[in-house]
């Protein structure tokens, strides 16, 4: 209202400088000079959606005028034309070529943000399958190179110099299946941890997205009891896998990433609001399908859908840290002399361990 009532000043000032041209004094030309900055400075910087109405409403007594004083009034519209209207759309042109050029400088990084995310993504999961066929493949094969010396090791017939090298045949086994468990944990998506809990907690990853650009809060309910690692590693996958999401589909939107601990159950709740600029063609993935089957394979539930204008991924993982415990015990390696079922097992825990 108030940029629309500066410019009916303006375009009135222009349509009565320019009645009776013909008699026009030296400081009515110099004065041509006010409507035409001010005109131009308000299409430049001030925001006024329908113009047009505004300069119609002002031309109205200049068309009677004409009606009543053909060169006077033609005068002033042309004044009004020339010295208001002209100005003010050249100045309204400006000011739309600057924010298309801003539109396209954010656009451009939040390309440059979405393609970083989504290499990381990749690398991660090219990193993952990578740590899985080499665990499925010598793990295997080292955790039965551990069960045939355990047997031999156990054997009545075996002289005493043959048993202790089976021993070391043995424990050679279980330490070379120990550290490639560690060296699988390099390769995972992870970054390194050896029990296959992520270095990088959930708090890192949300600061490192706010540091990339995009506006995230994490709230924390019901304290920060120590998760299983599967339960771990899956819900840092939810978030990432939603922060991911968020930033190619929905760019500039708010996001809030919620986790809430309970006694048997963590449920992480990552929620954006609708996106401010437009994003990016969609394209097939499965980041939502994977994040589904790896939350099934726990016990869990996954939801997502769009919510509010939004969209919203919950995850809900139960905790059995009773159950972690005993995993953990089973991957502990045997210690040579034990019994042989107690060996067995000590191998098998090897074997199986971290997937």
């Amino acid at each position: 209202m108030r940029n629309g009532a500066i410019l009916a000043v303006i375009a009135g000032a222009a349509l009565l400088n320019g009645l009776y041209l013909d008699a026009i004094p030296l400081w009515r030309q110099l004065f041509f000079l006010v409507p035409v900055v001010a005109a131009y400075l308000h299409g430049r910087h001030l925001t006024l959606r329908r113009g047009w109405p505004v300069h119609a409403l002002v031309a109205l007594p200049g068309v009677v005028c004409t009606v009543l004083d053909f060169p006077v009034g033609v005068g002033g519209l042309m004044a009004l034309g020339l010295f208001a209207v002209l100005p003010w759309l050249t100045g309204r042109f400006q000011r739309q070529q600057a924010d298309l050029v801003r539109a396209g400088r954010e656009r451009v990084a939040q390309l440059r943000r979405e393609q970083e995310f989504t290499a990381e993504r990749v690398a991660l999961r090219e990193r993952a399958r990578i740590a899985a066929d080499i665990h499925d493949s010598l793990g295997h094969e080292l955790a039965l190179i551990a069960l045939r010396a355990g047997a031999l090791e156990l054997d009545a017939d075996m002289s005493e110099r043959n048993r202790e090298a089976a021993a070391r045949l043995r424990a050679c086994a279980v330490t070379a299946t120990d550290r490639l468990r560690h060296t699988v944990g390099v390769l995972r998506e992870t970054g390194g941890a050896p029990a296959g809990t992520p270095e990088e907690s959930v708090e890192v990853l949300v600061d490192r997205a706010r540091g990339a650009g995009m506006r995230v809060a994490l709230l924390r309910t019901g304290g920060r009891a120590l998760l299983p690692p599967l339960v771990d590693r899956a819900a840092h996958g939810v978030v990432r896998e939603s922060l991911t999401n968020a930033a190619r589909h929905a760019p500039g939107a708010e996001v809030t990433v919620r986790v809430d601990h309970a006694c048997d159950a963590v449920t992480v709740t990552v929620s954006n609001s609708a996106a401010r600029t437009p994003p990016a063609p969609a394209s097939g993935g499965s980041g939502i399908a994977g994040l589904r089957e790896r939350v099934r394979l726990l016990g869990g539930t996954l939801r997502a859908g769009p919510r509010d204008g939004g969209f919203t991924v919950t995850a809900r993982l139960p905790c059995d840290r009773e159950g972690a415990s005993r995993d953990g015990e089973d991957d502990l390696p045997a210690v040579p002399g034990q019994q042989g079922d107690r060996e067995t097992r000590g191998a098998r825990g090897e074997g199986g361990g971290g997937r």
